[in-house]
């Protein structure tokens, strides 16, 4: 029953929202606070960037199959099936709801999730920290282009080379900067892990409240009903179904062994809270994003919860099979 129930950080989101919801960020307060946000999530993409090791990387990159199967999900199947959700009425998905998972649908994979559910699970490891990695750092390129073509294809604006400049700046630029001091601070990070896990869950929880406070402001729980809200959590499960289905069974037609399967499965079917919400925050600067964010929080929870159950499964099946082998080599004969 456990592992259905939403996570510490999952909690500290909605508390945030509820925050913001009462105590909306205004004026001065919010101007300054906007500020120091850009700060921390500059820091989070620099300890991103320290705590990568070259090593991982290079031994990673050997396994391009893996990777290429991994991107083409993330940011191919993906963005597909978000413009099919496109074709639900307004009247059940309002236009800034469905903008957001259109939003989500291009994002990159996440990085921790990603991995501590591959391991669990007995999947291939050292490929899913290079692909998740390699995720998020094509992202940066990859998610403000694909937002202004499939934006403009739905006459929702264009590409914007402010937004692309904003996070090479921003978010490119420190992580550049930790990788090239990762040989001398990498090891120290990676070891602090405990400690400087306030800088990447504050961060967040920073834009979320910002981003919050401002649609507050602009009313957003007056424009969405709690049909809405249900309407994107149907769309959140149904992406994540069909995109667990194609990556699972896809592998298997592709060839893959199980190890790299499970892989390609947890690697291939995640969406990033931890980048998403800082791109939606340098992308559609200006706006609100309360709406374009919300069915990203939505689906952060929903994958947390099947992927730690396939993952037990995984797990369990593998022990089965441990288990048979033992049986079948102490009963044949000497």
């Amino acid at each position: 029953m456990r592992r259905f129930l939403p996570d510490t950080f999952t909690i500290l989101l909605v508390c945030t929202v509820v925050l913001a919801s009462i105590f909306p960020a205004s004026g001065t307060f919010a101007s300054w606070f906007g500020v120091a946000t850009d700060i921390a999530i500059a820091l989070l993409f620099f300890l991103h960037g320290a705590r990568l090791s070259r090593d991982v990387v290079i031994a990673g990159l050997l396994h391009w199959r893996l990777h290429l199967v991994i991107l083409l999900t993330t940011f191919g199947i993906f963005p597909i099936l978000g413009l099919t959700v496109g074709f639900i009425p307004d009247s059940i998905l309002p236009q800034p709801l469905y903008l957001g998972i259109l939003f989500l649908c291009v994002l990159p994979s996440t990085v921790q999730s990603s991995i501590a559910f591959t391991s669990m699970a007995g999947g291939n490891v050292p490929a899913a920290i290079c692909s998740a990695s390699a995720s998020n750092i094509f992202g940066m390129f990859l998610t403000p282009l694909l937002v202004g073509l499939l934006f403009s294809v739905g006459g929702h604006g264009g590409f914007s080379f402010d937004a692309l400049e904003q996070i090479l700046l921003q978010l490119l630029a420190p992580f550049v900067v930790g990788q090239i001091l990762q040989p001398w601070i990498g090891e120290w990070i990676r070891s602090k892990k405990k400690i400087l896990m306030p800088v990447d869950r504050g961060s967040i929880l920073m834009v979320v409240y910002l981003a919050f406070s401002t649609a507050v402001v602009e009313g957003l729980w007056h424009t969405f009903s709690i049909a809405d809200i249900a309407a994107v959590i149907v769309a959140d499960m149904v992406l994540l179904a069909l995109v667990l289905v194609l990556t699972m069974y896809g592998s298997r037609w592709l060839g893959f062994n199980k190890a790299d399967e499970i892989t390609i499965t947890f690697c291939g079917s995640k969406k990033s809270l931890a980048s998403g919400v800082p791109m939606a925050n340098v992308i559609f600067a200006g706006q609100s994003i309360g709406a374009i964010v919300l069915p990203l929080m939505l689906f952060h929870q929903i994958q947390l919860m099947v992927c730690a159950v396939i993952a037990q499964k995984y797990a369990a099946a593998a022990a089965r099979r441990a288990s048979e082998e033992e049986l079948e080599e102490a009963a044949s004969p000497a």
